[in-house]
């Protein structure tokens, strides 16, 4: 099993930067890449195999929005696939860079990835995640992320927006219950990845926790391929008081039991921290060491 790391911007936030920007965690690949790479190195040092690069919230229009125009874009894109190498070449050992490439509402900024159906067509979806993504593959990730997904019909935007990149990649949909946040059901959400070649593993992210193991068999009966899965710690987002509600629910138990489920790839999205990471390490090698 693959350690992923936990929430880039959570670090981040814990670190005391504000990230209310509409770039989000993106903002800092200009004003302080430094500290990507050090809240990189602190995942990987804390277990995790694989840092999920700080280009989530990152597109041309939103950089445009805040006056960076084409070209310094592209150099941010690929800066934050270069920061995630740095961290790794300090860290030393084996371990991979996925780039990044969040929903088209990501960079609406307004919440909408937790709905999808933005009345876009699919073509037109491809038009905007196909140069982020080539800007990004130029800058030799290992894997591609395409993370969040709310809906099927961005999936398949995202799928055709990686034909001929020569970049594997992951496809991972944000979910509540068995459906897609925008109401499909899951089995038609994965479905569309059964075949596509370029695809090395599909599953579930940045969803409640209770959420991932029914989503763990689904995936794996429904594409046959690798499953990954990084939820939320289970903490609420309250979006009146602009606070976390509660506590985390992410426990060694439930780690275990995505293990045993079939999951190949575990890590954290929201909310999940180092010391989160090293629990899931702690657990797999537990798990491991208990089969032999």
């Amino acid at each position: 099993m693959i350690v992923l790391d936990g929430g880039l911007a959570t670090e981040l936030e814990a670190r005391g930067y504000d990230l209310s920007d509409e770039l989000w965690s993106a903002r800092l690949l200009a004003d302080d890449p430094e500290e990507i790479i050090s809240t990189h190195e602190t995942f990987f040092r804390a277990g995790a195999e694989v840092a999920t690069t700080a280009s989530y919230q990152a597109s041309f229009e939103g950089f445009a929005a805040r006056g960076i125009g084409p070209r310094a874009a592209a150099t941010l894109l690929r800066r934050s696939v270069d920061l995630a190498k740095a961290a790794r070449e300090r860290v030393g050992g084996r371990r991979w860079v996925a780039a990044s490439a969040g929903p088209y509402g990501a960079m609406l900024a307004d919440g909408s990835e937790y709905r999808g159906r933005y009345g876009l067509s699919v073509a037109e979806l491809v038009e905007f995640h196909r140069p982020r993504l080539e800007a990004l593959a130029a800058a030799g990730p290992d894997l591609l992320a395409l993370e969040t997904v709310p809906d099927v019909d961005e999936a398949v935007a995202l799928l055709a927006a990686i034909e001929g990149l020569g970049v594997p990649a992951w496809l991972s949909y944000t979910i509540s219950g068995n459906r897609t946040r925008a109401g499909q059901p899951l089995d038609e959400a994965f479905s569309v990845a059964a075949e596509h070649e370029q695809l090395v593993a599909v599953g579930v992210n940045c969803c409640d926790p209770d959420d991932v193991e029914p989503a763990i068999t689904l995936a794996r009966r429904t594409t046959r391929k690798s499953v990954i899965v990084y939820p939320n710690s289970g903490e609420g987002w309250d979006a009146d008081r602009h606070s976390w509600t509660g506590s985390s629910r992410l426990t060694p138990r439930l780690v275990e039991r995505w293990i045993r489920a079939g999951a190949d790839l575990i890590g954290g999205c929201c909310r999940v921290g180092p010391a989160d990471i090293a629990m899931i390490r702690a657990t797999a090698a537990g798990y491991a060491a208990s089969r032999r």
